[in-house]
């Protein structure tokens, strides 16, 4: 498929526009169901991808970044009694594909590697050949697996922070050692069941997504109660840049949404003004 993530996007952007306009707040729908406009799969999982990109990189600058510098820590054994520290980005984007996977059964969250920390992580045939190709072009690919009735899109998934590029290279686990900031690491993969999706179903996975993203961070506020009180930060309204702080479950909602909400905003007007040259062009 030749279009770009940007158009993909902005199709998917202005029928989520068009509901706005229309209603307010929708009704939760069952899958599968929901009139008004069909948008393409490929439109409604690139614009999910961007969601989801937008709050990892919150997490990854806003906590784990400025968190390091104040002394917090972040391990793969987070979860494990007496372990004082927070999930690292590709942890807590696994616990939001959980709580998603839930709500959302028919759409699948997946970040893969060809060296992965974790055997479970690594591509496999279609995948790993798709991924190939990423890495040569670093460009989305989009693919319909016909034996399973899914779309699937994968996107290029870099090392954008020194934090990441240091931790992988010094796990004890790793196959690779010599990771460079900016370097394709793996591929963050979506997939749904189907071709198409009715731009109310949309919605619903956007609010979802954002909701899974939000309790994930929950979990980590839960486990910041059992930490001994020197490693305790403490929770509130401020971020880690000013300090020994973690924001509490509120104000992280409230920079999600103010951030993917300017993003889409971004797109929806990118789209439009594009779609506006075009018209006076003919």
């Amino acid at each position: 498929m030749k279009a770009s993530k940007q158009t993909l996007i902005g199709a998917a952007a202005f029928a989520l526009l068009a509901i706005y306009l229309v209603v307010s707040a929708p009704p939760e729908l069952p899958d599968g169901a929901g009139g008004g406009r069909m948008v393409p799969a490929e439109s409604v999982l690139a614009l999910l991808d961007a969601e989801n990109a937008a709050i990892r990189a919150l997490y990854t600058r806003e906590i784990v970044g400025e968190g390091i510098k104040q002394g917090l820590a972040f391990k793969e054994d987070w979860k494990k009694d007496g372990v004082a520290a927070g999930p690292l980005p590709a942890l807590l984007l696994r616990e939001t594909s959980n709580r998603l996977q839930m709500q959302a059964p028919e759409l699948g969250l997946f970040l893969g590697s060809d060296f992965p920390l974790v055997k479970e992580n690594l591509f496999k045939g279609e995948q790993a050949a798709h991924y190939q190709e990423i890495k040569k072009t670093l460009r989305p690919k989009f693919y319909f697996d016909a034996s399973l009735g899914r779309t699937t899109a994968m996107f290029p998934d870099k090392a954008s922070a020194q934090a990441c590029v240091t931790c992988h290279n010094q796990h004890p686990n790793t196959p690779k050692k010599d990771w460079v900031l900016n370097e394709p690491m793996g591929a963050t993969t979506w997939s749904y069941a189907g071709r198409q999706v009715s731009s109310e179903t949309m919605l619903r996975m956007v609010r979802q997504l954002r909701g899974s993203a939000v309790d994930a961070y929950a979990s980590y506020l839960q486990k910041v109660d059992k930490f001994p009180g020197e490693a305790r930060p403490a929770v509130g309204a401020r971020w880690p840049r000013e300090g020994f702080f973690l924001p509490d479950l509120e104000t992280f909602r409230k920079a999600v949404e103010a951030q993917n909400s300017a993003g889409t905003l971004n797109a929806l007007m990118a789209a439009a003004d594009a779609k506006a040259a075009t018209g006076e062009r003919k």
